[in-house]
């Protein structure tokens, strides 16, 4: 059975700004680029739990999108009893470490 992705409004504004970032208006390859980093948080639909948990929270996972040295973290939680996947935030791979307590 597939899982609902949610996102939230921070998910949402992190690719928006993502978006602005990698210059996606004007460059055909950051539009691609950008189209396959949402078609994989998309795919979490299936099997989320195949991404490993996170550093900084057990009971969050995150999927790592891209080649380095440009690798994106997106960050989500599974939500069994529900079949819903909360995408909470997407982030460069190379920042800090993340607060558990900043996403909620």
């Amino acid at each position: 059975m597939a899982y609902l992705v949610n996102l939230t409004s921070r998910a949402e504004s992190d690719l928006a700004i993502l978006f602005e970032q990698i210059n996606g208006e004007s460059s055909m390859a950051a539009r691609r680029w950008f189209r396959g980093l949402f078609r994989a948080v998309m795919e979490l639909e299936k099997m989320p739990d195949r991404c490993p948990v996170t550093e900084e929270e057990p009971r969050l996972r995150n999927l790592l999108y891209g080649r380095k040295p440009h690798v994106y973290r997106v960050i989500f939680r599974v939500i069994e009893k529900e079949k819903r996947v909360d995408v909470l935030h997407i982030r460069h791979g190379a920042m800090r470490r993340f607060k558990p307590s900043s996403l909620e």
